[in-house]
C-alpha cells in the first residue's frame, strides 16, 4: 500500500480484503506532514496484522518518521535491504524535488547514490520499494512527468518497483522486463496484492 496520509478509515478493510499475506510493503506518505504519533499508530496496526512489514517514508512524512518505522517493529527499508529466500527488497524513501518543498525530498544525485549502493549487487529477484515512481512511468501530472530519473536509470536492475506518490496514476506498467506497480492511495481504499512466483502477478484492490 501507499499514501495512507494519516487516514485510518480504509486500513482495516484493506487488510481484511487482502487476507493472509507474507509481508506488507508501505510505499511512503504514511502521514500527512506528521505527527509521529499518527505514523506509529498506523504501523502498529499493520505489524499486529502481519509479522513482516517493510516501509519507507514519503515526501509528506517528516524525517523523524524514519525512527518511528524502526521502533514500531516494522523494517525501515529506506537506504537498506532485506533478503528473503531469493528475493531482495531495496528501499528508497522521500521523493525527488517537488514544487512544494515537502519535508522529505532528495536530489536526483542523492537518490542515485543510495540506489547505486545496492543495485546490481543482488542475486535472485530484486524488488524496489520506493515512494517516487520512475520518470515517464505512472508519473504524469498537470506539471508533466514528475518521476525520478535516478530510479528510471536503475530499472533494468530490478524485477519489480512498488511506488506511490502520484495518486492519480494508480495502476501497473511494464518497462522492459520490469513491472512497476502504483497501488493507489490507501487513504481512499486502494491497495494491491502482489504474488511473486515464476511470474509476478498483481491484483489491484478498490474499496471505494
Amino acid at each position: 500500500m501507499a499514501d495512507v496520509h494519516g487516514n485510518f478509515s480504509r486500513i482495516e478493510p484493506i487488510l481484511s480484503r487482502a487476507g493472509e499475506v507474507d509481508a506488507i510493503l508501505v510505499a511512503g506518505d504514511i502521514t500527512n506532514f506528521g505527527p509521529d504519533e499518527k505514523a506509529k499508530e498506523i504501523l502498529d496496526i499493520l505489524v499486529a496484522s502481519c509479522k513482516l512489514v517493510m516501509a519507507v517514508p514519503g515526501n509528506c512524512d517528516p524525517l523523524s518518521v524514519l525512527n518511528v518505522i524502526q521502533n514500531s517493529g516494522a523494517k525501515n527499508l529506506h537506504d537498506s535491504t532485506l533478503t528473503l529466500n531469493d528475493i531482495t527488497f531495496i528501499g528508497l524513501g522521500g521523493s525527488n524535488p517537488t514544487p512544494f518543498g515537502t519535508p522529505f525530498e532528495l536530489s536526483e544525485k542523492e537518490m542515485k547514490e543510495i540506489l547505486s549502493r545496492y543495485m546490481g549487487k543482488t542475486s535472485g529477484r530484486t524488488v524496489l520499494l520506493s515512494h517516487a515512481p520512475p520518470r515517464n512511468t505512472l508519473d504524469v501530472t498537470a506539471h508533466g512527468s514528475v518521476g525520478s530519473k535516478a530510479i528510471r536509470d536503475m530499472l533494468a536492475c530490478v524485477d519489480l518497483v512498488i511506488c506511490g506518490h502520484i495518486h492519480e496514476k494508480r495502476g501497473t506498467q511494464k518497462v522492459g522486463n520490469t513491472l512497476v506497480v502504483n497501488p493507489g492511495p490507501a487513504a481512499k481504499g486502494f491497495a494491491a496484492i502482489i504474488t511473486i512466483n515464476k511470474e509476478i502477478k498483481t491484483e489491484l484492490i478498490d474499496l471505494r
